[in-house]
């Protein structure tokens, strides 16, 4: 266990650690001799934004030095996701953490690792190999000079681990996709108001809900998430802290997404293709990108890659820039167990008592004896909840859990691929769901949906389902089976997780209803349709757009016989451009209007007995609403929405003076829509003094625009994620092209590039994304040579 007052009182040591020299420079021009797992000598150069620039020999090298620059960059964080993921967290930090990691090795795949690497083509496998080698070099070289180890292993008295490749397939992450989507529509079910589901979020294609077969939804609770529901970590006694390697909570699944369009040649004012991207991610805490520059004879590729995922997500080689978002396919399905009535280590399934699997694992304990689990696999996979007494247990099915379902190595891949052709093989081991866009040097532009996709006997995964074996997942699909389109005759196309299934898709493919609101598709398209001669600035400022689509729908249905006290809010909404400008003022009070007006409608339509599962509204819900009153909200449903948008209205003036005050010209939405970036463990007081936050400032943008910078926790008005790495890249031109990474590239608050983009990023400016020779010769601040073991220098 962590103890608080030892945290303390190391934070005396915090200022003596914080003044030491920065990473990069204490490090240029030194030349490595006895780095393991290399062949032969690699150069690193950094620039001046402090992106390595790593050239090889061979290609395994060049992904050596990406995990050697990423672990001298972020190691903490990626070491801390690693343990996390493996289980490891008790023996580090004690018994609280007991839970956790019992979680995390249920979701451990408990197939042959060894035949999942064999899945792996040999030379992509080489090049993951190699870059844990990176990765374990790095940890060698800080274990053996203490002076190097970034600041939080000291404050928290711990080392980083060794990684290993069976890591990779091993760990598999214990994420719950939909299944607590799954849940509530039971339990709205069970009160017989399964309609009010759709006021929370409309199935995105339109489907029918139904109660499967067999499932008994009044027994449905949220108990039926077992583990899943832990929570976050424990560090320090009662304050939960943010978790840097939280994939899945409602708040970020209700908004993470991306934009991304590619714009061919024809439409362009260069005659080049031009390919954008800004993946939304959470902000706020450790920044989900890292970018490095791979150069090998036959690779060369830069960009943006995960910290501790081999590779690069977002970017582009010396044929082809590729971008990606969120699509979406359901992957994950939670089953209802029915216990034996004597022996609860038993289940029907297929008209048999099956046994579970147990799996009987010690956890490591920091100064205590090791934990014993029982772990238990049902047919369906890691089983969540086990309750004897109900006679009932949950298990989870997951495509992750399937053979062939890590993914590791699939970033690997699609970087070594050479063209379009190439990447279809790539995309044959890459699992999660993504809008893959891709534009070559030949002109040629293309949008592929990759993914696996599971089949299942019966049912569409929008409920829990019997366990019994009637609703058994049957096999997979992937790519080869979901949408794509190559060089379109509309010259562009653009995703921002919107249903972008074609029109005439077969209903039994469809992989999911949970497809985001279009609003900012919607805009994304409105201007690229009416660009005959796009450009790369035209593109940076489509990625900072803040025209919001809501606001002009809600502006439109404003009472045109307003009462005295809402004709001030009245009066400053009619009058404003609905852009979410941090320095407006009326932004400000429409996103204030926005959420009075969202929690009086919930008060109107949901029944007292699902308040506590109906808690949002979906914003087509809403502006339906007050466009076409209908009975839910009464008797007479036009005057009782007229009375709640006029209380609404009056409220938010209020709202707006008390928070902003009484001059409404010195309203701004940025006063409220403000960022900071922090340490996830800066609830450690000791943490806190050596990594003082970012403040990044006023923000503009929320779900809804282009410029995605949503709501984070809580009822303040922070923002909690967006786009923290942009690019757009300028075809076959590659030094023409732009990036940037908030805040900057390391972790260490003592290098140069800790929080060297934040003021860029504040102002929507892009930098250079240097690419060749020349470029990155013009901009270079330190070069590092890494040797193979045993060399001389």
């Amino acid at each position: 266990m962590i103890d608080r007052r030892s945290f303390l009182l190391r934070s005396v040591a915090v200022a003596a650690l914080a003044a030491g020299p920065a990473c990069h420079a204490a490090e240029a021009g030194v030349r490595r001799i006895g780095m393991r797992g290399l062949t032969s000598a690699i150069e690193i150069v950094d620039d001046v934004y402090g992106v390595p620039h790593i050239r090889a020999q061979s290609i395994p090298d060049a992904f050596f030095g990406q995990g050697y620059v990423v672990a001298r960059d972020r190691l903490f964080q990626i070491d801390f996701g690693h343990r996390r993921e493996l289980g490891r967290m008790a023996e580090a930090f004690g018994a609280e953490f007991v839970a956790h990691d019992a979680q995390a090795r249920l979701f451990h795949y408990r197939g042959d690792l060894d035949a999942e690497l064999a899945r792996v083509p040999a030379d992509v496998l080489a090049c993951g190999r190699a870059y844990i080698a990176g990765i374990n070099a790095r940890i060698d070289e800080v274990t053996a000079d203490p002076t190097l180890l970034p600041l939080e292993y000291r404050i928290l008295g711990v080392a980083p681990i060794r990684w290993d490749i069976r890591d990779m397939v091993l760990a598999r992450g214990a994420a719950s996709g939909n299944t607590d989507d799954e849940v509530r529509r039971a339990q709205l079910a069970a009160l017989g108001l399964l309609e009010l589901d759709a006021v929370i979020a409309p199935l995105m294609p339109a489907h029918p809900l139904s109660v499967p077969d067999g499932l008994d939804v009044s027994k449905v609770s949220d108990d039926d998430l077992g583990v899943l529901r832990l929570g976050r970590l424990p560090f320090g006694p009662n304050t939960p802290v943010t978790d840097p390697d939280e994939r899945s909570g409602r708040l970020e699944r209700a908004n993470a997404g991306s934009n991304a369009w590619t714009v061919a040649p024809s439409r362009t004012a260069t005659g080049r293709p031009i390919l954008a991207n800004d993946p939304h991610l959470g902000i706020g805490g450790f920044g989900p990108r890292h970018v490095a520059h791979l150069m090998a004879p036959g690779l060369d590729v830069i960009g943006g890659g995960a910290p501790g995922l081999a590779g690069i997500m977002q970017g582009h080689t010396d044929h082809f820039a590729f971008g990606r978002t969120n699509f979406h396919i359901d992957q994950e399905d939670l089953f209802v167990l029915e216990l034996h009535p004597s022996d609860p280590e038993r289940y029907r399934h297929a008209g048999r008592w099956e046994r579970f699997t147990r799996v009987e694992i010690d956890i490591p304990v920091k100064d205590a004896a090791p934990h014993t689990e029982v772990l238990r696999y049902a047919v369906q996979g890691p089983v969540v909840s086990h309750d004897p007494a109900r006679r009932r247990a949950t298990a989870i099915a997951s495509i992750a859990m399937q053979p062939g379902g890590g993914g590791s190595f699939a970033m690997i891949a699609i970087n070594l691929a050479r063209d379009w052709t190439g990447l279809q093989e790539a995309f044959k081991i890459h699992p999660s769901p993504t809008n893959f866009h891709y534009a070559d040097t030949a002109g040629n532009t293309g949008w592929q949906v990759i993914g696996f996709m599971p089949v299942r006997k019966r049912g569409e995964g929008l409920m829990p389902v019997p366990g019994d074996g009637r609703y058994d997942w049957t096999g997979m699909r992937d790519h080869r089976a979901l949408p794509h389109e190559y060089n379109p005759a509309k010259g562009w196309f653009a995703s921002a997780n919107q249903d972008n299934l074609p029109p005439d898709w077969p209903a039994d493919r469809i992989p999911a209803f949970d497809f985001r609101d279009p609003y900012r598709y919607q805009r994304v398209a409105d201007v690229l349709s009416h660009q005959n001669h796009h450009t790369l600035a035209d593109s940076v400022a489509l990625q900072h757009d803040t025209l919001s689509t809501p606001a002009r729908q809600l502006v439109a249905l404003l009472p045109a016989a307003a009462s005295e006290a809402a004709r001030p809010a009245v009066t400053m909404l009619r009058g404003w451009d609905c852009r979410l400008d941090a320095a407006s003022g009326a932004a400000a009070l429409f996103e204030i209007l926005w959420r009075e007006l969202g929690h009086r409608m919930l008060g109107l339509i949901v029944p007292e007995r699902a308040k506590a599962i109906v808690t949002s509204i979906g914003p087509s819900v809403l502006l339906g609403l007050l466009a076409h009153p209908d009975a839910r909200l009464g008797a007479d449903p036009a005057a009782a929405r007229d009375a709640m948008f006029d209380a609404a209205l009056v409220a938010a003036w209020r709202s707006a003076q008390a928070q902003l005050g009484t001059d409404p010209a010195q309203w701004r939405w940025g006063t409220l829509h403000t960022l900071r970036i922090q340490h996830p463990l800066a609830r450690i007081p000791a943490i806190a003094a050596a990594f003082p936050p970012i403040e990044v400032g006023p923000t503009g943008g929320d779900s809804y625009t282009v410029q995605a910078r949503w709501l984070g926790n809580g009822p303040g008005w922070s923002a909690g994620g967006g786009a923290s790495y942009l690019q757009v890249i300028d075809v076959g031109a590659w030094d023409n092209s732009l990036m940037l990474n908030l805040p900057g590239q390391s972790n260490d608050p003592r290098s140069l590039h800790y929080q060297d983009q934040v003021a860029t990023w504040s102002v929507g400016q892009l930098q250079p994304m240097l690419y060749s020779r020349a470029a990155v010769a013009a901009h270079a601040v330190a070069r590092l040579t890494l040797s193979p073991e045993g060399s001389r220098p």
